[in-house]
């Protein structure tokens, strides 16, 4: 499975905010923004938290990417 979070990235330009603003707004921490960064997987929790702090839907701040499936099987 992968994750894209591209939209949460525009979200922060739209608003002119730093991803270190994301982090105290959303009392998150900082591995979780990492984890983010490298598209990987979040707790639940911390992705309520960035949608209460940003006033959005969890599919404004991550997609899910689904793997492709080998058509050879």
């Amino acid at each position: 499975m992968s994750w894209n979070y591209a939209p949460l990235w525009k979200i922060l330009i739209d608003r002119n905010m730093k991803r270190t603003d994301l982090l105290s707004k959303a009392k998150i921490y900082s591995q979780t923004l990492a984890k983010m960064g490298k598209n990987e997987a979040v707790s639940m929790d911390a992705l309520g938290r960035i949608c209460q702090a940003l006033d959005c839907r969890i599919e404004d701040v991550v997609e899910f990417v689904p793997e492709k499936k080998d058509s050879c099987n």
